[in-house]
């Protein structure tokens, strides 16, 4: 069925009749008539659907009379024309609450297809479409996996194609906003000739800017339409928040853009009003983690790995300890090369600690232990060929492997055991970790690359992970290769209380495939990780092709089964109780309206199995 869309007017167009008190940034977007009664802004959304029940969403601004609050009814039907209405009631939204109204309908059927709207003073909201989680057996369930739709990079054609396929449910795995301004990581063509211009144009930092952010993209036709069209279940990653976010902390924050936590509070409570997701403490979207029963197919657990309980990312240009030499200098004519538990017989001065430098010229690192000769080096000017190398033993043993550093926190870790343990009793078949960055070991690969022209910083970073990969140390840090003896303690519950897990991943905007398997290399379960709806991915800025590029990771990365780094698009998850396939679906352009899609080979993952047909 053909579902109407109410296409958005551009938030520079000019306001009209609008009362002081509302204010044009309530407006998020639209022109407004005064003479009307209200005005359904950003279409209708639904989320978070259980088995008797599912959030709705709107968000209705009043019209030229009162603006404090909008009394609205909701309705959920089995008919489009909704003359068999089985839930209904009221609802206000308010300034408050950025005038975005949710309500959670129950008393709804299992495995029911819904018609819901809202209506105000008359006037009916656009139809949406939900689904309520199914009871007992089923035979099959369709889940669309999602991340990372940056506007200012291009069109949402990727939701769109999501919008007009068959699915039960769609899962947002983070990045659904990006905080970033006006013309940061933005696309040149998005911004001149598409004019994906992002509101407000400076760094989103406060409450209102946050909301206005969320206003800005929810006017998207397409996102609105996937919305309109399947429930979502989501989960924050960074952008939401700011780039490469931890429990006290971000990349993207300093001192100067005021107080950490007050900017997170505000993130949290914009996410809270703007998006189709049940409310679980006083109003506020902390924790975010929380499950979901499939009937006896599936259980779903969805993680937040990137605030609750997330200590500090490690990074290699910050921490990573580098190969060190001690001598006695007692006498400073014949300094001796001594081991560090002599040196710590000595007493203060009578030893020195020297970073040690490698001549690689023959092709081979070799250790330069002469006193003289490198006491005084200046580590920005070491001589033609030589250069100071990791002690990726000590990384490893003193940060890396530090078994008190977690990507959930301890309490997530434990609430994640339970979660397993109560499925194991229920007897699901399927049990699915929604999450945002990837699980499986990603190696370095090994490249050789074109840096001519590339910038300084890109350069920098290219020459010091090909001075890590022969170390064997892993790519992304920011990912749980990052967090290992978090992940291999969460493997552990997987291998004793799932049967057949599977890991879903966002965050990295390329498609990938992995058979986990444990530090004891027993077989854990699946992940997949979908490629982004528009944020460029690892081709957008490699010196290689993609071809070349994923060969190198999956040489590097012995769990990896399959790598696309060249497309935007989405994956679609389908359960049965034998099985469970993956299909990934690219668009071919982010830059244009008209689209082409096509689609990946299918992966499958045999039930009893924990890792994919032929991988």
């Amino acid at each position: 069925m053909s579902l109407s869309i109410n296409r958005p007017i551009k938030r520079r167009s000019v306001i009209q009749g609008v009362g002081a008190t509302l204010g044009v940034l309530a407006l998020r977007g639209f022109s407004v008539q005064a003479a009307e009664p209200a005005h359904f802004t950003h279409g209708v959304a639904s989320g978070d659907p259980l088995s008797d029940r599912v959030i709705l969403w709107t968000r209705v601004i009043p019209g030229s009379g009162d603006h404090s609050t909008v009394e609205a009814i909701w309705q959920v039907a089995n008919d489009a024309d909704f003359t068999e209405v089985v839930s209904s009631g009221t609802a206000t939204a308010s300034k408050a609450t950025d005038y975005t109204l949710k309500v959670d309908a129950t008393g709804l059927p299992a495995n029911g297809s819904f018609f819901y709207r809202f209506i105000v003073a008359g006037k009916s909201s656009p139809t949406g479409r939900t689904k309520t989680l199914p009871l007992g057996k089923v035979s099959e369930y369709k889940i669309g996996v999602a991340s990372c739709s940056n506007y200012p990079q291009g069109y949402f054609n990727a939701y769109k194609h999501m919008a007009d396929s068959d699915l039960d449910l769609v899962l947002h795995l983070g990045d659904y906003i990006y905080e970033y301004a006006e013309g940061r990581y933005a696309s040149k063509v998005a911004l001149e000739q598409l004019g994906r211009h992002v509101e407000p144009t400076s760094e989103i930092l406060k409450l209102e800017d946050y909301r206005m952010r969320y206003g800005l993209y929810r006017t998207d036709p397409d996102l609105m339409a996937v919305h309109q069209r399947h429930p979502f279940i989501c989960v924050w990653d960074d952008h939401e928040l700011t780039n490469n976010t931890w429990k006290d902390g971000a990349e993207n924050h300093n001192e100067g853009e005021g107080d950490f936590h007050q900017r997170i509070r505000a993130a949290r409570q914009a996410y809270h009003e703007w998006m189709p997701i049940r409310t679980t403490v006083n109003g506020d979207q902390a924790p975010i983690y929380r499950s979901f029963q499939i009937g006896e197919l599936a259980d779903l657990h969805m993680l937040d790995t990137r605030l609750h309980g997330r200590d500090r990312g490690l990074e290699y240009a910050k921490d990573l300890t580098y190969q060190t030499i001690i001598f006695d200098v007692r006498n400073q004519n014949a300094p001796k090369i001594i081991s560090s538990a002599q040196a710590a017989l000595l007493e203060d001065g009578q030893s020195q600690q020297l970073l040690l430098p490698f001549d690689l010229s023959s092709g081979k690192p070799i250790a330069v232990t002469d006193y003289a000769k490198i006491a005084d080096l200046d580590p920005k000017a070491l001589p033609k060929g030589w250069a100071y190398l990791p002690d990726a033993a000590a990384f490893r043993r003193e940060k890396l492997d530090n078994p008190q550093r977690t990507i959930l926190g301890f309490d997530q870790e434990d609430w994640l055991a339970d979660e397993l343990k109560a499925g194991q009793v229920r007897g699901s078949k399927w049990q699915i970790i929604g999450q945002q960055v990837l699980m499986g070991r990603t190696g370095i690969p090994n490249l050789t690359l074109d840096l001519e022209g590339k910038p300084k910083e890109y350069v920098d970073f290219v020459r010091r992970l090909q001075s890590l990969e022969k170390l064997g140390l892993p790519f992304n840090l920011d990912a749980w290769d990052g967090y290992p003896a978090s992940r291999q303690r969460v493997f552990e519950q997987l291998i004793s209380h799932a049967s057949n897990p599977i890991v879903l991943a966002g965050d990295t905007h390329n498609a990938w495939a992995f058979n986990l398997a444990d530090d004891n290399g027993r077989a854990v379960g699946i992940e997949i990780g979908t490629p982004g709806i528009s944020s460029p991915g690892m081709e957008s800025n490699s010196a290689t092709t993609p071809e070349k590029l994923a060969a190198a990771f999956k040489q590097a990365s012995t769990e990896l089964v399959d790598l696309d780094t060249a497309h935007r698009g989405w994956a679609e998850v389908t359960l049965t109780p034998s099985q469970m396939t993956n299909q990934w679906h690219f668009v071919d352009t982010i830059l244009q309206r008209d689209f082409n899609v096509t689609s990946s080979q299918v992966h499958v993952c045999e039930a009893g199995q924990r890792k994919f047909r032929n991988g």
